[in-house]
């Protein structure tokens, strides 16, 4: 061991001596150099010498030197190496209002050159500063202009940190296929270059990704091949980390015995470096796997420590994951409660997150667009405190002006069918025309054939509107049934407001959302396209079926993602709540849900995936035919047997597409595939 530190002592001492030695040739070569061009060359040597060994202060003042004579000689290219090298500087010292200054005064001087190596050096460096501020648009643009001229040259080097930046602003921005090719491209550089260091991280980046594109099996490749190439002494915060990714992949099969051999390895591994991020997320992992071998008892006290590790490091990535894995504990042992209360702290921190790490993505959209803010109304009780009577009497309110939207739905619905009655007389009206005008026959068909299919569509669609207000309005009715039997105390009721006014608050959105949609529907079927984040949609709508879920003991699970779809909102609303309701109506008790969504090729694609009963093959191939089809769900629930159909419809008319996958007592997945923008091609 001894010898080893002489070793690299001595290394290091001949490196340093190495280093100072070159810059006091160059320093005695300037000393004896004429006033010209060449001395401009050596000194701009002497400054990357200095530059490297990270001496800024002494480059800095021979920077000035250089850009003097340089000035004073009218050498161009003096004045460009010597701002592109002032810019470094302060971009090392992270003052980057100066360091964007100078790499811009320097990229003027190399364009006068039309030196084009010189100006994809500084649009590499620009880009580099602006992926660390967070301006990941202007860093890919400004990266990306670099990279032609890099691979044309063969610049491995500068290859590899451009590679690195892209790959890092495409994952900041969502765009996990393009951050996977260049992390790809990233890796093939280091590898040329032998670049220990870079390969482990550079594998390390492609093996999340991987993982993000529910790719599990290449995920595994990919941590596996770090590990090999691990160093057992340097890089043993790496290994701590990886060894509980590796078990979370496994998981993600049920392949529960390779899953533990890398948990609880990694967990003995951490313990034993008393490293604390890698025990904290080892502990949430294995507490995962126990929870879903039904191991409660052990699972709760592997995710107790975690919570504690979690909130003593401020690690939120990994708090936010325990807060999930306490809702699917308390859910799957009946207390609902205290899976409530997790639940309540993991949105809460949820939101936070997503608004910290939101990409700045240049979007020509009004912040404040479908920004809805509902006030929750609570209905009142006499023997209750002046407080919690006002909350009871909004909530009264609120219910009475349900029952008003729902008799005006219902209104509508019947004015819409007599409507529908005399368009039908109006197609029989031009089907006689049409034996009279057989010039003007295949206009008129297809007049017909457009007419009926409005029709159908809405007369389907408004059939299940009041089925899903019904439901709304049925939790609220049940609950005042409660209080006017005296059948719950004031103590549980207080417990329960906060509840009752969230589900108030999310029937009165479920409402405003469904008449708006009717209203802007009246004249036609066209959907109305905008930008929206489909991780906001998910949330609305999961907290819409927060009852049936926790009367089922279903355990909900949202690994959603914010990222953007180019679609009509509301068309989007009512497919997102056909298929989560569709899932809870057929799982059974302990049942999993999960909604989810990732990219594809450009396009939005989220799902919605049970543990349920299932779908028979025969079955699948009726489900979105236009004919009702309907079956009983494993509550002996009832539907309208057009959900599915309408959904269909609503996702091909926003140039969408929809499917399923499933296996008959294992469950089914819905696809939903939705472009991001509107030159997204159908």
């Amino acid at each position: 061991m001894k010898r080893l530190l002489f070793i690299t002592m001595l290394f290091s001492s001949l490196f340093t001596y190495s280093q100072s030695e070159e810059i006091e040739d160059l320093m005695i070569e300037l000393a004896y150099q004429n006033s010209d061009s060449a001395k401009i060359d050596t000194s701009i040597k002497l400054i990357d010498a200095l530059f490297k060994i990270e001496d800024y202060s002494r480059a800095l003042k021979h920077i000035d030197q250089t850009q003097k004579l340089a000035k004073s000689l009218n050498y161009v290219k003096g004045t460009a190496e010597a701002n592109y090298y002032k810019a470094l500087i302060y971009s090392q010292n992270d003052d980057y209002l100066n360091a964007i200054d100078s790499y811009g005064k320097s990229k003027q001087y190399f364009q006068q050159l039309k030196d084009t190596l010189g100006i994809a050096k500084v649009n590499n460096s620009i880009g580099i500063i602006e992926i660390k501020r967070g301006n990941y648009l202007v860093g890919l643009k400004s990266s990306l202009s670099a990279i032609e001229i890099f691979e044309s040259k063969n610049l491995q080097d500068e290859l590899s940190k451009a590679y690195n930046n892209l790959g890092e602003a495409y994952f900041n921005t969502n765009q996990v296929d393009k951050a996977l090719e260049f992390n790809l491209k990233a890796l093939g550089v280091r590898q040329q270059l032998r670049d220990s260091s870079g390969i482990k991280w550079s594998t390390t980046n492609i093996a999340k990704l991987y993982s993000m594109r529910k790719e599990h099996r290449k995920a595994i490749e990919y941590y596996e091949n770090v590990l090999k190439i691990l160093d057992p002494k340097a890089d043993q915060q790496l290994k701590g980390k990886i060894l509980p990714l590796i078990g979370d992949e496994y998981l993600q099969f049920r392949e529960y015995d390779k899953a533990g051999k890398y948990l609880f390895e990694g967990l003995r591994y951490n313990r034993r470096e008393n490293n604390k991020d890698g025990i904290l997320r080892s502990l949430n992992s294995i507490g995962n796997l126990n929870l879903q071998r039904r191991n409660l008892r052990t699972a709760e006290n592997q995710l107790n420590e975690a919570y504690a590790i979690a909130q003593e490091l401020d690690n939120k990535s990994e708090l936010l994951k325990n807060y999930k894995l306490h809702i699917a504990l308390d859910s799957t042992r009946g207390y609902y409660q205290n899976a409530f209360f997790w639940q309540n702290k993991y949105f809460d921190l949820k939101q936070d997150l997503d608004k910290l790490n939101q990409p700045k993505i240049a979007l020509d959209i009004d912040p404040d667009t479908d920004l809805i803010e509902t006030e929750p109304i609570i209905p009142s009780e006499n023997t209750l405190s002046n407080a919690d009577s006002k909350l009871l009497k909004k909530l009264k309110w609120i219910t009475y002006g349900l029952g008003a939207a729902l008799a005006f739905v219902l209104l509508f619905t019947l004015i819409n069918y007599f409507n529908s009655k005399k368009r039908n007389e109006y197609i029989l009206d031009l089907e006689r025309t049409q034996t009279k005008l057989l010039g003007q026959n295949e206009n008129y068909h297809d007049q017909i054939e457009n007419l009926e299919e409005i029709n159908k569509v809405k007369d389907r669609l408004f059939s299940i509107v009041s089925h899903d207000l019904k439901d709304s309005i049925s939790s609220i009715k049940a609950f005042i049934d409660l209080l006017k039997e005296d059948s719950i105390s004031k103590k549980e009721f207080k417990q329960l407001i906060p509840e009752l006014s969230e589900n108030a608050d999310n029937a009165s959105l479920l409402l405003f959302n469904l008449l708006n949609w009717s209203k802007s529907q009246m004249q036609n079927l066209e959907p109305k396209p905008e930008l929206f984040n489909i991780q906001d949609v998910f949330e609305t709508k999961m907290a819409l079926v927060e009852q049936k879920v926790e009367k089922k003991k279903i355990v909900l699970i949202d690994e959603s993602q914010r990222d953007f779809a180019y679609a009509d909102r509301s068309m989007i609303e009512i497919v997102v709540q056909n298929l989560i309701t569709n899932a809870v109506k057929f799982s059974r008790d302990g049942d999993v849900i999960t909604v989810s969504n990732y990219d594809a090729n450009g396009k939005l694609i989220f799902s919605v995936e049970d543990t349920g009963v299932g779908i028979s093959k025969e079955n699948i191939d009726k489900l979105f035919k236009n004919d009702a089809f309907t079956t009983i769900g494993t509550k002996n629930e009832k539907g309208t047997g057009l959900g599915l159909t309408i959904c269909k419809e609503l996702v091909e008319l926003n140039q969408g597409r929809i499917w399923v996958e499933s296996t008959p007592n294992v469950g089914s997945k819905f696809f939903v595939e939705l472009p991001k923008s509107e030159r997204s091609p159908s």
